[in-house]
């Protein structure tokens, strides 16, 4: 049985490697990517983000808005 065009198990083996690598780069292109672009984070605020966009549309008031702050430090 011949593999890898003639070379044996070497050139098939070494034909197994070349494309686990180029799966791995285009794994790691794509996560690096998203990452990049936000997509790491994307529906993970923390609690005091949220806290401060809901004081500046002005959904709560400041005094709410320190009371909440202050047990969130907590």
């Amino acid at each position: 049985m011949m593999w890898g065009g003639g070379h044996g198990i070497f050139g098939g083996l070494m034909m197994i490697l070349f494309w686990g690598i180029v799966i791995a780069l285009i794994v790691f292109a794509v996560k690096w990517f998203n990452d990049n672009q936000g997509g790491g984070n994307r529906g993970k605020r923390d609690a005091l983000e949220i806290l401060r966009e809901r004081f500046a549309s002005g959904e709560i008031d400041e005094k709410e808005f320190d009371s909440r702050r202050k047990a969130l430090e907590k």
